[in-house]
């Protein structure tokens, strides 16, 4: 199949999907569609792992969106096929050079449809091709009209067999919707990758291609090799005995000093952050000095030993902090920013992993990028596929912690359960909980290609 076909085949599929249809359970399938078509058309082109894993998380991501339709699902849905198409059709180009093609092609795209010949093929038309046209279609067409006019004239229930209907068509909503299909269609199997892309795509490798040349530059024209790694030396040792005078002071306060309960969601919100700014300050640092020539500089063995110890400090500073959010959750119980804490703490100890790999294995600083990218992705698949909602429901109730009723009505995906703790206890979560239930009708009521099928499942409201 040519890629105008495969196009036009899904701008085709898009329109009988969404054609008044609200994004739900269409959206899923049209997404394994572009999976199925990628997996048939482009099998020749499987050549990694990824790919087949790939296609399984992309399957995964459409049955979760198909299930829950949210946000987090949407974005698990949309990175696995893109992931998926780009590994595919460019699989030298490193995946994290996807994110400004997505934005570059979602605008060039609009003036791109229009260059016929990028994407539709020129084909000569031979004269038995239009001789096949004039006696196959045209001359039947003539003859059908001319005896369909007499026939009509003479037969009032003949006639009515073609004009005593209407067809119930929304126009506006199929032009609109077929249009959004066809832009969707052709920017996704006819992307345009800028030759910048190709030229610069090295810049991204995880290896130094070129070790001998960069052994020996300096960052600043006007400081000697020497007087830099010196600095870097004497950056770091300061930094090391900061950062140790701030973890003793971060853990006494935290684990030490007796904090007052209604002081400790702002003194907690006040040390992560600052934890927060120290990790991506602490990762700039290391790249700063690791970008280039000190990673094959004989020489600078404390400056790698400076940094590993900062990395371990910095590490330890993370583990002070997820201590700091346990305990900021048996006082008050979770929510979705304390979870998303977790989850930034475990990626920053990935982060610091993968630096210390860096500086030991002598690696680019786009290896770290790159190495990022994919557990980010991972992140955002574990946060499509858990019901996160549910299980913060579950958890507060047993612990008796951050159970009001506004705030339980206002979590996703938890409506058993709150409904059960709601009627046991007689409570009621006032304006949003009539909004919740409003919502939970519409989508029971909604047809199925507009559905998430997790309110089909819901127990009858009690």
């Amino acid at each position: 199949m040519k890629k105008h076909h495969i196009i036009l085949a899904c701008s085709l599929i898009f329109i009988l999907l969404f054609y008044k249809e609200e994004p739900g359970v269409n959206l899923s399938i049209f997404a394994l569609v572009l999976t199925g078509f990628i997996c048939y058309f482009f099998q020749d082109r499987f050549s990694e792992r990824s790919h087949l894993i790939l296609v399984v998380t992309s399957v995964l991501s459409c049955l979760a969106f198909a299930w829950y339709g949210d946000f987090p699902s949407f974005l698990a849905l949309a990175m696995s096929v893109l992931f998926l198409q780009f590994k595919t059709q460019d699989v030298k180009l490193k995946i994290v050079q996807i994110f400004p093609l997505v934005f570059l092609n979602g605008l060039t795209s609009l003036g791109r449809v229009f260059m016929f010949q990028q994407w539709i093929p020129e084909k000569k038309i031979q004269n038995n091709s239009a001789k096949k046209f004039i006696a196959f279609f045209v001359i039947p067409a003539i003859f059908l009209g001319l005896f369909f006019i007499v026939y009509s004239f003479g037969s009032t229930h003949f006639s009515s067999l073609f004009t005593d209907y209407t067809l119930d068509i929304d126009i506006v909503n199929l032009i609109l919707i077929a249009i959004l299909g066809f832009y969707i269609s052709f920017s996704f199997w006819n992307y345009w990758v800028p030759e910048v892309c190709y030229e610069k795509n090295e810049l991204l490798d995880n290896d130094f291609n070129n070790s001998t040349e960069i052994k020996n530059q300096n960052t600043f024209s006007f400081l000697d090799i020497d007087f830099e790694r010196k600095s870097g030396e004497i950056t770091l040792v300061l930094l090391n005995l900061m950062l140790l005078v701030f973890l003793v002071t971060y853990n006494y306060e935290q684990f030490f000093e007796v904090i007052e309960k209604a002081n400790l969601s702002a003194d907690t919100h006040e040390r992560v952050n600052s934890v927060i700014f120290s990790i991506i300050m602490a990762v700039g640092v290391i790249m700063f000095y690791f970008k280039g020539g000190f990673n094959f500089d004989n020489k600078a063995v404390w400056l790698k030993k400076l940094a590993k110890i900062w990395i371990v400090l910095n590490g330890l500073l993370i583990v002070s902090a997820m201590l700091k959010n346990s305990e900021y959750i048996s006082v008050f119980g979770l929510t979705y920013k304390r979870l998303g804490v977790y989850a930034f703490l475990i990626l920053a100890i990935i982060g610091l992993v993968f630096v210390f790999i860096k500086i030991t294995k002598q690696k680019t600083n786009a290896y770290l990028v790159n190495q990022m990218v994919w557990y980010f992705y991972g992140t955002v698949l574990l946060c499509s596929f858990v019901n996160w909602g549910n299980l913060i429901t579950n958890y507060n109730i047993a612990t008796n912690k951050c159970v009001e009723p506004v705030f339980l009505t206002n979590l996703n995906f938890n409506d058993d359960a709150r409904r059960e703790y709601f009627t046991k206890n007689n409570l009621y979560g006032g304006p949003d909980e009539i909004q919740r239930e409003q919502m939970i009708d519409h989508y029971q009521n909604a047809t199925f290609l507009s559905k998430a099928l997790y309110y089909d499942f819901l127990n009858s409201k009690k």
